[in-house]
C-alpha cells in the first residue's frame, strides 16, 4: 500500500497528523499550540494541492486529501471551540448553553464532512462552489482564540456551516493572494496575540473580505464578460 503513495499524499498525511497534534495540545491545555497546529495543517492543505499539480498523481490522492482535511478542518476546530467555551459553560453551569454548543458544533462538523467529501465531485477550474472549509476554519478558530463573546460564536459557526454547503460561488485565490495569506498565517503562528494580535486580526480581516466580497466579485465579473 505504501507504494501507492505519492509525495502529495505524504503532505496530506502530514496535514492529518498536524490536526491530530492540535487535538493532543487541546487536551494538554496548550491553546496557542493547538491553534498553531490547525493553522499549520491549513498550510499543508494548500501545499498538497500545489505539489499534486507539479508531481505525479496517485489513485489515493483525492481520498487522502478529503480524509486529512476532515481531521484538521472538521474535527480539530470543533474540539478547539468546544474546549475553549466549555470553561464558560462550567462557570455559568447552564445545560442550555452546553447543549447549544454541542448542537452547533455537530452541524459544523457534519457540513464540513459533506463539503470535503463532495469537493472533487463539484470541482470547477476558476471558482469554488461553497465557502472553502479552510476559510471557515480560520474565521472560527481566530474568533475562538480571541474569546469572542460567548453568545456570538454560535451564530458565526452556524453561518460558516451554511456557507460551506451553499451553491454560492467563491473565486479561487491567485498565487499572489495565496502568498499573502500564507505570510499572515506564518506570522500569526510565530507572534500569536503579541503586538495586540495584529497578524491574526489582519488574517481574519483578509478571510472575511474574501468571504463577503468574493461572490460579489465573481458576479460582477460574469456580467462584465457577457
Amino acid at each position: 500500500m505504501i507504494n501507492l503513495l505519492s509525495f502529495a499524499d505524504v503532505v496530506s498525511l502530514t496535514n492529518s497528523i498536524l490536526g491530530f497534534l492540535s487535538i493532543v495540545m487541546i487536551f494538554l491545555g496548550e491553546t496557542y499550540l493547538a491553534f498553531s497546529f490547525i493553522l499549520l495543517a491549513i498550510l499543508a492543505d494548500g501545499l498538497d494541492g500545489a505539489v499534486a499539480r507539479k508531481t505525479k498523481h496517485s489513485d489515493l490522492g483525492e481520498y487522502m486529501e478529503a480524509m486529512a482535511d476532515m481531521i484538521s478542518l472538521g474535527i480539530a476546530p470543533s474540539v478547539f471551540v468546544y474546549n475553549n467555551y466549555l470553561k464558560n459553560i462550567m462557570i455559568s453551569e447552564s445545560i442550555y448553553w452546553h447543549s447549544l454548543l454541542v448542537i452547533v458544533l455537530i452541524v459544523f462538523l457534519s457540513f464540513s464532512i459533506i463539503r470535503l467529501a463532495s469537493f472533487h465531485i463539484k470541482r470547477e477550474e476558476t471558482f469554488f462552489i461553497g465557502l472553502p472549509a479552510s476559510a471557515s476554519t480560520i474565521i472560527i478558530i481566530i474568533l475562538t482564540y480571541f474569546n469572542i463573546e460567548f453568545n456570538y460564536i454560535f451564530a458565526v459557526i452556524f453561518l460558516m456551516s451554511l456557507a460551506m454547503i451553499s451553491n454560492v460561488r467563491f473565486p479561487k485565490p491567485t498565487i499572489k493572494i495565496n502568498a499573502i495569506a500564507t505570510i499572515f498565517i506564518i506570522f500569526t503562528i510565530i507572534i500569536g496575540k503579541n503586538f495586540e494580535g495584529i497578524f491574526p486580526k489582519f488574517l481574519l480581516l483578509l478571510i472575511i473580505l474574501y468571504t463577503l466580497a468574493g461572490p460579489i466579485y465573481l458576479l460582477k465579473r460574469r456580467k462584465f464578460l457577457k
